[in-house]
């Protein structure tokens, strides 16, 4: 096959390759982005196209891979390696979090709900949703484990109907 008609063949498969992208990618310029990876990919390794063979597979290959490892190349960009002693990957999302008025006025309507809690049933929650585990707790507010799971459950309970306009 001459390049000529190499070239002519790579791009009558644009309307396939661009509906492909679209499903990898979902996301009009990310897909822009891929299909022109795709043909500077396919125009350079032409040599390795062995002819009577499918192209729009061998294409298709090409981009698969190419989104392949642009998301392998991007989630290792987030990652971070962090020097404690324990060695530990960290995933931190690149992009600082945008809160918009409506989350803010939820937020603090969420906790003033749980303010309203009594003591026995707020301080246990709030301990575990800061991260504590439930022995920490139980530990610390001189309670049995059961009772600290137990006051947890409920509080949620009573925070999922009271706060029912944030559910889905």
């Amino acid at each position: 096959m001459t390049a000529i008609e190499f070239n002519k063949q790579l791009i009558s498969l644009h309307n396939s390759l661009k509906f492909f992208a679209n499903t990898l990618t979902s996301n009009a310029e990310e897909a822009d982005d891929l299909i022109q990876d795709t043909y500077l990919k396919a125009l350079t390794n032409r040599d390795k196209f062995a002819d009577n063979t499918n192209l729009k597979a061998w294409t298709y290959t090409i981009m698969k891979n190419t989104f392949i490892n642009n998301y392998r190349r991007n989630v290792k960009a987030s990652t971070i390696v962090d020097s404690t002693k324990d060695l530990y990957y960290l995933n931190i999302p690149r992009k600082e979090q945008q809160y918009t008025p409506e989350s803010v006025l939820s937020t603090k309507e969420i906790n003033a709900s749980i303010l309203e809690l009594d003591e026995e049933q707020r301080l246990p929650f709030e301990m575990h949703t800061a991260g504590y585990k439930y022995k920490e707790i139980a530990e610390e507010l001189n309670l049995s484990i059961g009772t600290v799971k137990s006051r947890i459950f409920f509080t949620r309970k009573k925070l999922m109907a009271a706060l029912k306009e944030f559910q889905n």
